[in-house]
């Protein structure tokens, strides 16, 4: 609690409850097996073995091998730091330039913030999924353009939540007091804006790295993401599909990895959860 001139104004509450502990654990597991995963794991993800084709679970593979004879634990570890990396730096290229220029808006207003919110209808107005593809169609099955197709999409919601938010705050009678005070934009950005728009940062960004796993994944199984025999989460599954009958476990690791990732983000996302 801060008081500048006799008025209040509470902080929102720090902690961490059971339901985000649960997914915090959850991602440091996934996490762990994502970048020490490649390191420890000897087998090469593209290694291919014939006679071992759809080799099940144990024995020489530990999660048994595709139907290329790749070891479906290599593959994985593999896959599982992509999908991770990607979602990561996506969320940061997408909450760096929407957090500043969200914070820029509501500061200056004017004609700063119209223009701004030109930039955003002008997005917003290509669903997400086109404006990847037409970034992809110039480079298909690379990296950059797929990083920045879903980057261009994420970031308005940074934007125009931290835009409102701000404007909400800096409308407040405790922002007034400590202006006539002599405290200047800094100070009040520091202690007043960022202790309100961090938590619900922090909740888009846990959300943005989900939405990200999953349009990799997605994109890659409709065959315009990523290619074989890079190993994608998404992709992998639909390599595997074909062999369901014969080897369904095989197609589902692939699938349960996405949603133990999807699903450790959605409960990390902080909120007034027990």
């Amino acid at each position: 609690m801060s008081a500048v001139a006799g008025i209040s104004y509470t902080r929102p509450k720090a902690g961490i409850g059971v339901v985000r502990s649960v997914g915090a654990g959850l991602l440091i597991l996934l996490g762990g097996f994502a970048i020490a995963g490649p390191l420890v794991i000897p087998s090469d993800p593209a290694a291919q073995d014939l006679s071992a084709s759809l080799a099940p679970i144990g024995g020489d593979y530990l999660l048994g091998a595709d139907h290329y004879g790749r070891s479906l634990l290599a593959r994985l570890a593999h896959g599982a730091r992509l999908s991770f990396g990607m979602a990561f730096l996506t969320m940061l290229a997408a909450a760096i330039p929407g957090v500043l220029l969200g914070l820029c808006a509501a500061w200056k207003g004017g004609r700063t913030e119209r223009f701004l919110e030109l930039v955003a209808t002008i997005v917003l107005a290509l669903p997400g999924l086109m404006l990847v593809l037409l970034f992809l169609a110039f480079s298909p099955g690379n990296y950059g353009p797929l990083f920045l197709g879903l980057s261009l999409t994420l970031w308005v919601e940074f934007y125009r939540v931290t835009k409102a938010t701000t404007k909400t705050v800096l409308a407040q009678p405790h922002i007034e007091a400590a202006r006539m005070l002599g405290f200047n934009s800094r100070y009040i950005l520091i202690h007043y804006v960022l202790p309100v728009i961090g938590q619900m940062i922090a909740t888009l960004s846990a959300f943005a790295m989900a939405t990200a796993i999953i349009a990799v994944s997605t994109l890659s199984a409709i065959s315009v993401g990523l290619q074989p025999p890079t190993p994608e989460l998404g992709g992998m599954i639909v390599e595997l599909l074909p062999y369901y009958a014969e080897a369904p476990v095989h197609v589902l690791l692939p699938a349960a990895l996405i949603f133990l990732l999807v699903l450790g983000l959605q409960l990390l996302a902080p909120g007034d959860r027990a």
